[in-house]
Protein backbone atom coordinates (compact mmCIF):
# COMPACT_ATOMS: atom_id res chain seq x y z
CA UNK A 1 0.00 0.00 0.00
CA UNK A 2 2.82 2.00 0.82
CA UNK A 3 4.34 1.61 -2.13
CA UNK A 4 1.34 2.67 -4.23
CA UNK A 5 1.00 6.13 -2.12
CA UNK A 6 4.31 6.79 -3.19
CA UNK A 7 3.88 5.86 -6.68
CA UNK A 8 0.24 8.14 -7.12
CA UNK A 9 1.76 10.58 -5.40
CA UNK A 10 5.30 10.76 -8.27
CA UNK A 11 2.25 10.76 -10.74
CA UNK A 12 0.79 13.92 -9.36
CA UNK A 13 4.04 15.66 -9.25
CA UNK A 14 5.16 14.43 -12.57
CA UNK A 15 2.05 15.49 -13.79
CA UNK A 16 2.16 19.09 -12.05
CA UNK A 17 5.80 19.94 -13.19
CA UNK A 18 4.91 20.00 -16.88
CA UNK A 19 4.41 23.16 -16.52
CA UNK A 20 7.89 23.52 -16.80
CA UNK A 21 7.62 22.06 -20.50
CA UNK A 22 6.01 25.08 -21.45
CA UNK A 23 8.25 27.27 -19.55
CA UNK A 24 11.05 25.79 -21.58
CA UNK A 25 9.70 26.09 -24.71
CA UNK A 26 8.97 29.98 -24.45
CA UNK A 27 12.55 30.25 -22.79
CA UNK A 28 14.77 28.13 -25.78
CA UNK A 29 12.71 26.72 -28.32
CA UNK A 30 10.39 27.68 -30.81
CA UNK A 31 7.07 27.80 -29.93
CA UNK A 32 5.05 24.49 -30.50
CA UNK A 33 2.97 25.01 -34.14
CA UNK A 34 -0.99 25.68 -33.88
CA UNK A 35 -1.71 22.09 -35.38
CA UNK A 36 0.48 20.55 -32.79
CA UNK A 37 -1.34 22.35 -30.22
CA UNK A 38 -4.96 21.52 -31.26
CA UNK A 39 -4.06 17.81 -31.50
CA UNK A 40 -2.52 17.21 -28.48
CA UNK A 41 -5.01 18.97 -25.96
CA UNK A 42 -7.57 17.23 -28.19
CA UNK A 43 -5.84 14.32 -27.56
CA UNK A 44 -5.65 14.82 -23.81
CA UNK A 45 -9.30 15.79 -23.75
CA UNK A 46 -10.35 12.30 -25.41
CA UNK A 47 -8.29 10.69 -22.49
CA UNK A 48 -9.72 12.88 -19.55
CA UNK A 49 -13.28 12.25 -21.22
CA UNK A 50 -13.57 8.84 -21.64
CA UNK A 51 -11.30 7.75 -19.12
CA UNK A 52 -14.04 9.57 -16.60
CA UNK A 53 -16.99 8.03 -18.21
CA UNK A 54 -15.57 4.00 -18.45
CA UNK A 55 -13.77 3.89 -15.50
CA UNK A 56 -14.07 6.31 -12.79
CA UNK A 57 -17.71 6.85 -13.12
CA UNK A 58 -18.42 3.22 -13.28
CA UNK A 59 -16.32 2.66 -10.43
CA UNK A 60 -18.05 4.86 -8.35
CA UNK A 61 -21.26 3.53 -9.55
CA UNK A 62 -20.70 -0.24 -8.34
CA UNK A 63 -19.05 1.18 -4.92
CA UNK A 64 -22.01 3.69 -3.56
CA UNK A 65 -24.68 3.45 -6.21
CA UNK A 66 -25.96 5.25 -9.52
CA UNK A 67 -27.78 8.25 -8.02
CA UNK A 68 -25.45 9.25 -5.06
CA UNK A 69 -22.55 8.45 -7.62
CA UNK A 70 -24.33 10.68 -10.18
CA UNK A 71 -24.81 13.50 -7.70
CA UNK A 72 -21.12 13.36 -6.63
CA UNK A 73 -20.55 13.17 -10.06
CA UNK A 74 -21.89 16.91 -11.27
CA UNK A 75 -21.17 17.77 -7.57
CA UNK A 76 -17.47 17.92 -8.61
CA UNK A 77 -18.42 19.36 -12.11
CA UNK A 78 -20.37 22.35 -9.93
CA UNK A 79 -16.88 22.65 -8.02
CA UNK A 80 -14.94 23.52 -10.71
CA UNK A 81 -17.30 25.43 -12.57
CA UNK A 82 -17.35 27.47 -8.87
CA UNK A 83 -13.35 27.28 -9.02
CA UNK A 84 -13.60 28.80 -12.32
CA UNK A 85 -16.13 31.62 -11.59
CA UNK A 86 -14.40 33.05 -8.52
CA UNK A 87 -10.84 32.63 -9.62
CA UNK A 88 -10.95 32.46 -13.51
CA UNK A 89 -7.37 31.58 -14.90
CA UNK A 90 -6.72 32.18 -19.00
CA UNK A 91 -4.29 30.57 -20.83
CA UNK A 92 -2.92 31.40 -24.17
CA UNK A 93 -5.16 30.00 -26.69
CA UNK A 94 -8.26 30.40 -24.75
CA UNK A 95 -9.72 33.01 -26.76
CA UNK A 96 -6.69 33.40 -29.43
CA UNK A 97 -3.93 31.62 -30.92
CA UNK A 98 -1.11 31.33 -28.81
CA UNK A 99 1.25 33.35 -30.72
CA UNK A 100 -1.27 35.69 -31.37
CA UNK A 101 -2.70 36.23 -27.71
CA UNK A 102 0.43 35.55 -25.58
CA UNK A 103 3.32 36.35 -27.77
CA UNK A 104 1.43 38.60 -29.97
CA UNK A 105 -1.71 40.51 -29.47
CA UNK A 106 -0.83 40.51 -25.64
CA UNK A 107 2.50 41.53 -25.53
CA UNK A 108 2.09 44.19 -28.36
CA UNK A 109 -0.93 45.93 -26.27
CA UNK A 110 1.67 45.99 -23.79
CA UNK A 111 4.54 47.93 -26.12
CA UNK A 112 6.61 44.73 -25.45
CA UNK A 113 6.77 43.47 -28.99
CA UNK A 114 7.82 45.51 -32.28
CA UNK A 115 7.50 44.14 -35.42
CA UNK A 116 10.98 44.71 -37.39
CA UNK A 117 10.79 41.68 -38.84
CA UNK A 118 7.65 40.06 -40.67
CA UNK A 119 6.88 37.02 -38.63
CA UNK A 120 9.82 37.66 -36.35
CA UNK A 121 8.69 40.00 -33.59
CA UNK A 122 11.34 41.27 -31.73
CA UNK A 123 11.21 41.42 -27.74
CA UNK A 124 11.11 44.57 -26.05
CA UNK A 125 11.33 45.94 -22.57
CA UNK A 126 9.65 49.69 -21.96
CA UNK A 127 9.90 50.24 -18.35
CA UNK A 128 6.22 51.87 -18.25
CA UNK A 129 5.01 48.36 -19.15
CA UNK A 130 6.98 45.66 -17.45
CA UNK A 131 5.09 45.90 -13.90
CA UNK A 132 1.63 45.51 -15.79
CA UNK A 133 3.09 42.78 -17.63
CA UNK A 134 4.97 40.75 -14.62
CA UNK A 135 1.85 41.34 -12.73
CA UNK A 136 -1.04 39.55 -15.28
CA UNK A 137 2.10 36.43 -15.56
CA UNK A 138 1.80 36.12 -11.57
CA UNK A 139 -2.05 36.14 -11.02
CA UNK A 140 -2.03 33.35 -13.94
CA UNK A 141 0.38 31.98 -11.87
CA UNK A 142 -1.79 31.99 -8.85
CA UNK A 143 -4.87 30.94 -10.81
CA UNK A 144 -3.77 28.04 -12.53
CA UNK A 145 -2.16 27.16 -9.55
CA UNK A 146 -5.15 27.05 -7.58
CA UNK A 147 -6.61 25.58 -10.80
CA UNK A 148 -4.20 22.64 -10.26
CA UNK A 149 -5.23 21.30 -6.80
CA UNK A 150 -7.48 19.25 -8.01
CA UNK A 151 -5.89 17.98 -10.90
CA UNK A 152 -3.47 16.53 -8.34
CA UNK A 153 -6.41 15.17 -6.36
CA UNK A 154 -7.41 13.04 -9.66
CA UNK A 155 -4.17 11.54 -10.89
CA UNK A 156 -3.44 10.52 -7.09
CA UNK A 157 -7.01 8.88 -6.86
CA UNK A 158 -6.41 7.49 -10.56
CA UNK A 159 -3.18 5.75 -9.02
CA UNK A 160 -4.64 4.65 -6.07
CA UNK A 161 -7.20 2.36 -7.84
CA UNK A 162 -5.22 1.36 -10.65
CA UNK A 163 -1.37 2.16 -11.38
CA UNK A 164 -2.43 2.29 -15.36
CA UNK A 165 -5.16 4.12 -14.97
CA UNK A 166 -2.99 7.10 -12.81
CA UNK A 167 -0.40 7.06 -15.81
CA UNK A 168 -3.12 7.45 -18.30
CA UNK A 169 -4.84 10.64 -16.27
CA UNK A 170 -1.39 12.19 -15.65
CA UNK A 171 -0.39 12.12 -19.14
CA UNK A 172 -3.53 13.87 -19.85
CA UNK A 173 -3.47 16.15 -17.19
CA UNK A 174 0.53 16.75 -18.25
CA UNK A 175 -0.50 17.35 -21.96
CA UNK A 176 -3.12 20.21 -20.69
CA UNK A 177 -0.19 21.85 -18.31
CA UNK A 178 2.23 22.36 -20.69
CA UNK A 179 0.12 25.54 -22.29
CA UNK A 180 -0.68 26.34 -18.69
CA UNK A 181 3.33 26.89 -18.67
CA UNK A 182 3.64 28.90 -21.65
CA UNK A 183 1.06 31.27 -20.33
CA UNK A 184 2.52 31.76 -17.03
CA UNK A 185 6.43 31.72 -18.37
CA UNK A 186 5.73 34.44 -21.43
CA UNK A 187 4.52 37.37 -19.62
CA UNK A 188 7.21 37.16 -16.90
CA UNK A 189 9.94 36.75 -19.09
CA UNK A 190 8.58 39.85 -21.47
CA UNK A 191 8.50 42.11 -18.21
CA UNK A 192 11.86 40.81 -16.59
CA UNK A 193 13.99 39.08 -19.09
CA UNK A 194 14.96 36.52 -16.78
CA UNK A 195 14.55 32.97 -17.74
CA UNK A 196 15.63 31.62 -14.22
CA UNK A 197 12.31 33.99 -13.32
CA UNK A 198 9.85 32.82 -15.90
CA UNK A 199 10.96 29.30 -15.13
CA UNK A 200 10.16 29.23 -11.35
CA UNK A 201 7.16 31.11 -11.47
CA UNK A 202 6.10 28.47 -14.03
CA UNK A 203 7.11 25.82 -11.67
CA UNK A 204 5.27 27.00 -8.65
CA UNK A 205 2.16 26.91 -10.46
CA UNK A 206 2.69 23.35 -11.13
CA UNK A 207 3.92 22.92 -7.27
CA UNK A 208 0.05 22.83 -6.65
CA UNK A 209 -0.75 19.62 -8.16
CA UNK A 210 1.76 17.71 -6.22
CA UNK A 211 0.43 19.63 -2.67
CA UNK A 212 -3.22 18.37 -3.59
CA UNK A 213 -2.31 14.98 -3.95
CA UNK A 214 -0.43 15.15 -0.87
CA UNK A 215 -3.26 16.46 1.36
CA UNK A 216 -5.68 14.15 -0.34
CA UNK A 217 -3.15 11.37 1.09
CA UNK A 218 -2.95 12.99 3.98
CA UNK A 219 -6.82 14.06 4.89
CA UNK A 220 -8.20 10.56 3.49
CA UNK A 221 -6.01 7.77 3.64
CA UNK A 222 -7.03 7.45 7.41
CA UNK A 223 -10.52 7.33 6.14
CA UNK A 224 -9.87 5.36 2.85
CA UNK A 225 -12.45 2.40 2.20
CA UNK A 226 -14.60 1.32 -0.96
CA UNK A 227 -17.31 3.66 -0.24
CA UNK A 228 -14.86 6.71 0.34
CA UNK A 229 -12.84 5.71 -2.60
CA UNK A 230 -16.12 5.21 -4.40
CA UNK A 231 -17.51 9.21 -3.66
CA UNK A 232 -13.76 10.66 -4.94
CA UNK A 233 -13.57 9.00 -8.44
CA UNK A 234 -17.10 9.96 -8.97
CA UNK A 235 -16.16 13.35 -7.62
CA UNK A 236 -13.07 13.48 -9.56
CA UNK A 237 -14.91 12.02 -12.89
CA UNK A 238 -16.71 15.10 -12.85
CA UNK A 239 -13.48 17.27 -12.22
CA UNK A 240 -12.13 15.93 -15.07
CA UNK A 241 -14.87 16.11 -17.83
CA UNK A 242 -15.46 20.13 -16.70
CA UNK A 243 -11.79 20.34 -17.19
CA UNK A 244 -11.81 18.45 -20.39
CA UNK A 245 -15.26 20.79 -21.75
CA UNK A 246 -14.18 23.98 -20.47
CA UNK A 247 -11.09 23.94 -21.01
CA UNK A 248 -9.78 21.61 -23.43
CA UNK A 249 -11.77 21.53 -26.86
CA UNK A 250 -12.88 25.37 -26.74
CA UNK A 251 -8.76 25.66 -26.09
CA UNK A 252 -7.46 23.49 -28.49
CA UNK A 253 -10.57 24.50 -31.30
CA UNK A 254 -9.35 28.20 -30.59
CA UNK A 255 -6.04 27.19 -32.53
CA UNK A 256 -8.07 27.54 -35.82
CA UNK A 257 -7.41 23.55 -36.53
CA UNK A 258 -11.17 22.72 -35.56
CA UNK A 259 -10.95 19.38 -37.82
CA UNK A 260 -7.61 18.41 -36.27
CA UNK A 261 -9.00 19.19 -32.98
CA UNK A 262 -11.81 16.71 -33.26
CA UNK A 263 -9.24 13.46 -34.54
CA UNK A 264 -7.22 14.63 -31.40
CA UNK A 265 -10.04 13.94 -29.38
CA UNK A 266 -11.01 10.99 -31.31
CA UNK A 267 -7.51 9.45 -31.04
CA UNK A 268 -7.12 10.13 -27.30
CA UNK A 269 -10.37 8.05 -26.77
CA UNK A 270 -9.57 5.38 -28.92
CA UNK A 271 -6.10 4.81 -27.49
CA UNK A 272 -7.38 5.22 -23.49
CA UNK A 273 -9.97 2.60 -24.77
CA UNK A 274 -7.34 0.30 -26.24
CA UNK A 275 -5.27 0.39 -22.98
CA UNK A 276 -8.29 -0.24 -20.70
CA UNK A 277 -9.06 -3.29 -22.96
CA UNK A 278 -5.50 -4.57 -22.49
CA UNK A 279 -5.41 -4.15 -18.94
CA UNK A 280 -8.78 -6.04 -18.49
Amino acid sequence: MNSTIGFALLLSALAGLSTTLGSLLVIFVRKPGPRFMALMLGFSAGVMTLVSFVELLQHGIEAIGFAPAHLTFFGGMVTMFLVDALIPHEYMGEHHRIEEKACGGQLREAGLLVNTHPGRPRWGRPRTRNGQLLKTGLFVALGIGIHNFPEGMASFTGALQNPALGIAIAVAIALHNIPEGLAVSAPVYAATGSRSKAFWWSFLSGVAEPVGAGLTALVLLPFLNEMVLGFLLAAVAGIMVFISLDELVPVACSFGEEHLSIVGVLVGMMVMALSLWMLQ
